[in-house]
């Protein structure tokens, strides 16, 4: 449950002063928030394609052509490592979701189907519900 704003205020203050009082229990409780991990990585990873840009650009004007792969390796790794972190962060920030299955009741033994099979399956029932009711008229 979210706590509301006076609360989050009142949380605030509490940890700035226990930061204030004991600089190292501060520290120390700082490096186990992921989101401090998080923040440190993505700019790390902003750090590393600047870099790798600023190499490819290197090459380009210096015609070294040893740089411009050098570079947009440099650039390609750390857009990965950026987008792998916010995976990885997102997936302990989320509480993790438990499958529904989506089966019907006329179908009581299906497994449970992806997303694209579920409007696939929509999709074929609105059409046979259609021709049926052509046939009617």
């Amino acid at each position: 449950m979210p706590l509301s704003e006076h609360e989050q205020r009142q949380l605030e203050q509490i940890e700035q002063a226990l930061y204030r009082e004991d600089p190292k229990f501060g520290r120390l409780v700082r490096s186990s928030d992921p989101h401090v991990h998080y923040k440190r990585k993505l700019v790390q990873a902003l750090i590393g394609i600047l870099a790798g840009a600023g190499a490819l650009a290197a090459g380009v004007v210096t015609h070294r052509l040893y740089l411009d792969p050098v570079g947009a390796a440099i650039m390609l790794l750390s857009l990965v490592w950026a987008i792998v972190s916010w995976r990885r962060h997102l997936a302990r920030v989320r509480p993790a979701r438990t499958k529904v299955s989506h089966s019907r009741a006329d179908h009581p033994g299906r497994p449970a189907l992806g997303w694209r099979a579920r409007l696939m399956e929509r999709m074929e029932e609105r059409w046979r519900r259609r021709q049926e009711g052509d046939r009617r008229m």
